[in-house]
C-alpha cells in the first residue's frame, strides 16, 4: 500500500492493499476503498463511504461529504461507487439522506470532469459522462450512457433517460427521454442520439426506428397520449422504442413532468 506520509487516514478505514494515497488526502473512519484505486494529492474521502476497484479521485475531489440539505441531522447514510470511475479535480458526491433510500451510488466506467457535482441521494449508473461544472441536484436518476456537456444543471427528482446527449449550459426542469438530444434553457428535444446509440452497439436499424418514432412524437403536432397509443398497438417496434414509449408514459404521470417526483416522501404532518 502507498500511503504518502502526509496524508491522513483514520486507522478504522479499511483500504485494499494496492491502494495509492497521496500527500494531503483525508481518508475517514469508515470508508473501505478496494484495489487498484489511486487517490492523489489532496482527496478527501469521509463519511460512510464504499468506493470500488481501480477508481481515479483527482485533487481536491470530496466524496461522501454531508449532503446540502438544511434538514440532514447528521445520520449514517451512505456513498456507494463501484468500478472504474474516474473523478476529476474538485468533482463533489454527497451522501444520501433519510428523505429518500439513504445512498447516493454512482455506477462503473463514470467520467466526472472538474468541478462537477453529484447531489444527495442520486442514482448514477454505469458509463455516464459529465462535463466540467455539471451540477446534478439531489434525488435525481441518471440511466446508463447519459452524455453531458459542460454547465449542465438538473433539477431535483429528474431521470436522465438512457443514452440521452445534454447540450452545454441547458437547464434540466423535466425528465429526459432516452436516446434523445436535449439542449437549450429551459430544455426541449432536438432529436434522435445516433452517434450515442451507434457507439453503445445498437444496430442502424434499431437507431432508424427510432428515428421514425421521434418523427411521429415530437414532430406532428399531434397529442403525445394519442401517438404513445399507436405505437404500443404496433407490432415491430424494437425494444429501445418500447422503453422510450414506457419512460414517456412515467414521465406524464409525474409532477410537473419529472416521474420520481411521485415517489418522494410526504413530509410528516
Amino acid at each position: 500500500m502507498a500511503i504518502s506520509k502526509l496524508a491522513v487516514v483514520s486507522p478504522k478505514a479499511e483500504l485494499a492493499d494496492d491502494v495509492e494515497v497521496g500527500p494531503f488526502c483525508y481518508i475517514g473512519s469508515d470508508v473501505v476503498i478496494g484495489a487498484g484505486t489511486v487517490l492523489h494529492q489532496g482527496a478527501t474521502v469521509i463519511g460512510h463511504t464504499r468506493i470500488g476497484k481501480r477508481n481515479v479521485v483527482f485533487p481536491n475531489a470530496c466524496i461522501g461529504m454531508p449532503p446540502q440539505d438544511i434538514a440532514y441531522r447528521d445520520e449514517p447514510t451512505e456513498t456507494a461507487v463501484g468500478d472504474d470511475n474516474v473523478f476529476r479535480e474538485c468533482v463533489t458526491v454527497h451522501r444520501g439522506t433519510t428523505k429518500d433510500a439513504g445512498v447516493t451510488r454512482i455506477g462503473n466506467r463514470c467520467y466526472m470532469m472538474a468541478c462537477s457535482h453529484v447531489g444527495h441521494d442520486c442514482s448514477v449508473e454505469d458509463n455516464v459522462i459529465f462535463g466540467n461544472n455539471v451540477l446534478i441536484g439531489g434525488h435525481v436518476h441518471i440511466q446508463t450512457g447519459v452524455n453531458m456537456n459542460g454547465g449542465a444543471a438538473v433539477h431535483p427528482f429528474t431521470t436522465l433517460g438512457r443514452l440521452a446527449y445534454i447540450g452545454g449550459l441547458s437547464r434540466i426542469v423535466q425528465d429526459v427521454p432516452p436516446f434523445m438530444i436535449v439542449e437549450g434553457h429551459p430544455s426541449r428535444v432536438r432529436g434522435v442520439n445516433g452517434v450515442g446509440m451507434r457507439r453503445a452497439g445498437i444496430p442502424d436499424e434499431v437507431a432508424e426506428a427510432m428515428g421514425k418514432a421521434y418523427r411521429r412524437i415530437y414532430r406532428r403536432g399531434r397529442p403525445r397520449g394519442e401517438v404513445l397509443d399507436e405505437l404500443e398497438r404496433e407490432d415491430g417496434w424494437p425494444a429501445e422504442v418500447r422503453f422510450l414509449c414506457a419512460f414517456l408514459r412515467a414521465s406524464a404521470n409525474g409532477k410537473h413532468g419529472r416521474y420520481r417526483e411521485s415517489l418522494r416522501k410526504k413530509p410528516p404532518a
